[in-house]
C-alpha cells in the first residue's frame, strides 16, 4: 500500500467513523430527551432487590443507548445520597447488559435490508424540519441518527473492502492476546464508548476482515473495550464525593474482573469461538454482537451475588472522611437528563426551604427570649440559604441552556420558587433586627401578646408542614388545605392588630412598641403568602 493509498484509506475510515458517531450522538441525545420521564420513573424505583436494580440499569441504558450516560447518572445519584453503593453496583451491572443493544443494532448491517434503513436520514431530517411538535421533531432526529449509524458502518466497511489485502495483512499480524486487550482498552478510553469500538469491529467483519488467525483474537479486543468503557464513569467521579468515587471504582472492578476471567477462559480454550458462537450463528457480525451480550450477562450472573464484596473492596481502597457527603442534591451529572435534573432541583428546594424556615424559627426564638446570642446562628442559617440559592440559580441557568422548550416552564417556576424561599430568609433577617431593637429600646410585650404571636407563628409552621408535604408528594388534594391555613394566618393578622389598637387606646401597650409589633405581624402574614405562592407555582 502506497502512502497515498494509506492516506485515502485513513480518510475514508475516519469519515465513516465520524458519520457513525454523529448518528449515535443524535440517536442517544434525542432518545434520552424523549425518554426522560421513563428514565425518571425507572430510577425512582431503586429497591433493595438486586435483580430489580439490574433490570433498572439495563432498561435505562437500552432506552438512552449509552451505558456511559447511565453510569454517570448512577454516580451522580450516589454522590447526592439518593442510592447506596449496593444499589449502584447492581445497576452498573445492568447498564453493561443494556449497552450491548448498540452492538446488536450494528450487527444488522450484515443483512441487505439495512441498506433501506439509510433512507431514514432523509425521512428523519424532513420530519424535524416540517413537524411543529417538539416530540415529532425529536423522533425525526432519532430516525436520522439511526440512518446515519448504518451509513457510517457502510462507509467503514467500504473503506476496508477497498484496501482489503493491505488491511487484512495488518490485522492478521495481531495475534498477541495481551496486545489486543490493551488495544481495546486504549481505543475505548480514547473514544469513551465501548459500543463505538465494538461497532467498528463489526464493520470490519462485514467487510470480510478478520483479526489474527480468525480464532479468539477478536474477542480479546472486545474484552478490552469493556475495561476501557469505565473511563467515563471514573472521570465523572473524580470531582465527586467519596461514595461517588467508590461507585466509579466498582464499575472498574466489575468490568476488569469479568474481562480477566473471560481472558483466562479464552487463553485456555483457543477454539472457544469456533465451538460456540461460530457454530451457532452464520454471520460474523452476529457472532461478535452475541458474544458481547453473552459476556455481560454471564458476568452479571456470576458477580451479582457478590455485590457486597465489590462494595467492601471499594470502601477499603477508596478512603474518605465520615463527614464527607454532598452539601446539596445538585450534581452536574444530572444535567445529562433535564427530567432528572428538575426532580433533583425540586428536592433541593425542600432543603433550601427547610434552611430558610429554621432561620426564621431561630430568629423568632431570639425575639421570644430577648436573647441576642441566637441572632448569630440565625444569620448563619440565612447566609447558608443564600449560598444554596445561588447554587440552585447557577444550576438552573446551565440546565436552561440545554433543555427543551417543554422544560422551560418548570425551570421558570423553580426560579420563582427560589425567590419566594429567599423572601422567607429575608423575613428571618427582619426578625433579628426587631429583636435587637426590642433589646436596645427595652421594649416590653405582655404574656397575652406573646401568646397571640406564638399562636400565629404556630399557624405559619402548620402551613409550612403542609407545603413541605405537598413539595415531596405533589398531592393536589393538599392545595385547598394550604389555602385554608393561609386564610387563617391572614385572619390572625387582622385579629392581632385590632387587639393591639384596643390595647393602645386603653393604655395597656406603650406606643413605642407599636412599630415592632405591627411589623412582626405583617411579616408573619407575608411569610404565609410566600409559602402559598410556592405551593401554587406549577
Amino acid at each position: 500500500m502506497t502512502f497515498e493509498e494509506l492516506l485515502l484509506f485513513m480518510v475514508r475510515l475516519a469519515a465513516g467513523t465520524g458519520v457513525f458517531l454523529v448518528g449515535v450522538h443524535l440517536l442517544t441525545g434525542n432518545i434520552e430527551q424523549l425518554a426522560t420521564g421513563k428514565i425518571k420513573a425507572l430510577f425512582g424505583k431503586t429497591a433493595g432487590r438486586k435483580l430489580a436494580n439490574v433490570g433498572i440499569g439495563a432498561a435505562a441504558t437500552a432506552l438512552i443507548q449509552s451505558s456511559g450516560v447511565t453510569t454517570v447518572l448512577i454516580v451522580g445519584f450516589v454522590n447526592v445520597g439518593i442510592m447506596n453503593l449496593h444499589q449502584a453496583a447492581a445497576m452498573i451491572m445492568g447498564a453493561n447488559i443494556g449497552t450491548t443493544i448498540t452492538a446488536q443494532v450494528a450487527a444488522l448491517s450484515a443483512f441487505p435490508i439495512t441498506t433501506y434503513v439509510q433512507v431514514f436520514v432523509f425521512v428523519g431530517i424532513m420530519m424535524s424540519m416540517v413537524c411543529k411538535s417538539d416530540n415529532l421533531k425529536k423522533t425525526g432526529l432519532i430516525l436520522a441518527g439511526l440512518g446515519l449509524v448504518f451509513i457510517g458502518l457502510s462507509l467503514m466497511s467500504d473503506a476496508m473492502k477497498g484496501s482489503y489485502d493491505a488491511v487484512q495483512g495488518m490485522f492478521e499480524s495481531l495475534t498477541n492476546p495481551f496486545l489486543l486487550l490493551f488495544a481495546g482498552i486504549a481505543l475505548t478510553a480514547l473514544v469513551q464508548s465501548s459500543s463505538a469500538i465494538t461497532s467498528v469491529v463489526i464493520a470490519m467483519s462485514v467487510a470480510g476482515l478478520t483479526v489474527g488467525t480468525g480464532g479468539n483474537e477478536v474477542l480479546y479486543l472486545i474484552l478490552g473495550t469493556n475495561i476501557g468503557s469505565c473511563v467515563t464513569a471514573l472521570m465523572s467521579s473524580f470531582t465527586a464525593g467519596t461514595n461517588a468515587r467508590r461507585a466509579g471504582f466498582i464499575h472498574l472492578l466489575f468490568n476488569t474482573f469479568g474481562s480477566l476471567l473471560f481472558f483466562i477462559l479464552l487463553m485456555c480454550w483457543p477454539s472457544f469461538l469456533e465451538c460456540t458462537f461460530r457454530s451457532w450463528f452464520g454471520s460474523v457480525a452476529t457472532q461478535i454482537a452475541m458474544f458481547h451480550t453473552f459476556f455481560n450477562v454471564a458476568c452479571t450472573v456470576l458477580f451479582l451475588p457478590f455485590c457486597g464484596v465489590f462494595v467492601k473492596i471499594s470502601e477499603l481502597l477508596v478512603r474518605g472522611k465520615k463527614q464527607d457527603r454532598a452539601s446539596t442534591c445538585l450534581d452536574e451529572r444530572m444535567l445529562a437528563s433535564a427530567s432528572l435534573a428538575i426532580s433533583q432541583l425540586e428536592k433541593e428546594m425542600v432543603h433550601l426551604s427547610d434552611t430558610a424556615m429554621e432561620a426564621f424559627r431561630t430568629a423568632y426564638r431570639s425575639f421570644q427570649s430577648k436573647d441576642k446570642s441566637l441572632i448569630g446562628p440565625a444569620q448563619n442559617l440565612i447566609e447558608q440559604a443564600g449560598g444554596t440559592s445561588q447554587e440552585i440559580v447557577n444550576f438552573l441557568i446551565r440546565l436552561s441552556a440545554q433543555s427543551r422548550l417543554s422544560d422551560e416552564r418548570s425551570i421558570s417556576n423553580l426560579h420563582n420558587n427560589v425567590g419566594d424561599i429567599m423572601r422567607i430568609a429575608e423575613i428571618a433577617d427582619n426578625f433579628t433586627k426587631y429583636t435587637a431593637r426590642t433589646i436596645e429600646q427595652n421594649l416590653h410585650f405582655s404574656e397575652s401578646v406573646m401568646a397571640e404571636l406564638d399562636a400565629m407563628v404556630g399557624k405559619v409552621d402548620d402551613l409550612y408542614q403542609l407545603l413541605k408535604q405537598f413539595m415531596l408528594s405533589r398531592e393536589k388534594e393538599l392545595l385547598p388545605r394550604i389555602d385554608q391555613v393561609e386564610e387563617e394566618v391572614d385572619a390572625f393578622r387582622k385579629k392581632l392588630i385590632d387587639s393591639h389598637i384596643k390595647r393602645l387606646n386603653s393604655g395597656e401597650c406603650r406606643p413605642e412598641s407599636s412599630g415592632v409589633f405591627i411589623n412582626l405581624v405583617s411579616n408573619l402574614e407575608r411569610l404565609g403568602d410566600h409559602l402559598t405562592y410556592i405551593a401554587h407555582m406549577e
